[in-house]
């Protein structure tokens, strides 16, 4: 879209989430670019993934890459964020469902997986 207003499209590039439709293809290139599906490992989900689901964070589906990705990026860098740091990190993602609250539970869920060694 080029747009950048909904950030559905993040993905991680060079360990930082990023917009794709604000990236023209030669800047992508011999950088590492990672999709919501390089995210689970020998056909098993990742946390976060499975905690989209487990506590209800995905509804219509728009904003869960997006989400996903974001938080996942947030995680390698704060793995026990608080709810305001998680706010902070997804902002500019948008959920047209309104299940921010949702979302945020479900990071939190991961990020407890994660610290105890589930990833």
């Amino acid at each position: 879209c080029n747009e950048g207003e909904c950030g559905a499209c993040t993905v991680i590039m060079d360990g930082k989430p990023v917009n794709s439709c604000l990236v023209l293809a030669v800047e992508a290139d011999d950088s590492d670019v990672m999709t919501v599906e390089g995210l689970g490992k020998n056909g098993e989900l990742h946390p976060l993934q499975q905690a989209f689901l487990d506590e209800g964070a995905v509804q219509c589906g728009y904003c869960t890459p997006g989400m996903i990705l974001g938080a996942y990026a947030m995680l390698l860098k704060n793995p026990e964020p608080s709810n305001a740091e998680i706010i902070d990190a997804l902002e500019g993602t948008l959920c047209r469902c309104g299940s921010y609250n949702r979302i945020i539970q479900a990071i939190q869920t991961a990020a407890r997986a994660i610290r105890g060694g589930i990833s």
